[in-house]
């Protein structure tokens, strides 16, 4: 089966964006922002929560196209109604069982975009199996908390640790237990 992977970017205070989803102090470029690209090209399947696919509309996505074309989407929403969809996309429910299924079906490791509630949901259901972290060196002070209100408490261990120049890594911790 594959694997959960939340890959994503955080400042050193635990938010994966700033008040109003404010990015901008995120390093957007370099060699470690390189390296997360190039990863996301092993990826064929992407879940991600309706709040996380809004925010791409700012960055010109279209509603009902992928974010990434090469990719498989899931969009967990209650509430996202979207008439037309490309073929790669589906708007679907919460739900264990279908997270199981997507893990089952995908020929890939999964990619978990974004976060915050759909990230914390995920943690609270021990359905994350590794966290890619590109740490900023950054402190924001109020955003989005990288696993929303989640108030899961776990250990985790460090696998990988990279270092890039102008200050950010990439830490990879598996979440699960061996």
């Amino acid at each position: 089966m594959q694997k959960i992977i939340y890959y994503v970017a955080s400042s050193l205070d635990g938010f994966i964006a700033g008040t109003n989803d404010d990015i901008s102090k995120f390093i957007p470029e370099g060699k470690g922002v390189e390296k997360y690209l190039s990863d996301l090209q092993n990826f064929e399947t992407v879940i991600m929560g309706r709040r996380t696919y809004e925010f791409g509309y700012q960055f010109g996505l279209i509603p009902g196209q992928p974010a990434y074309p090469h990719m498989e989407h899931h969009i967990f929403s209650e509430t996202l109604k979207i008439d037309k969809l490309a073929e790669n996309v589906r708007i679907e429910k919460k739900s264990i069982e279908r997270i199981k299924e997507i893990k089952e079906k995908s020929k890939t490791d999964i990619y978990l975009c974004g976060g915050g509630q759909f990230a914390g949901w995920l943690l609270d259901n021990q359905l994350i199996d590794q966290l890619k972290l590109k740490l900023n060196p950054i402190i924001l002070g109020d955003g989005t908390p990288i696993f929303g209100n989640s108030k899961s408490s776990l250990t985790i261990h460090l696998i990988e640790k990279e270092s890039f120049d102008n200050g950010l890594e990439i830490l990879t911790y598996d979440l699960k237990k061996h």
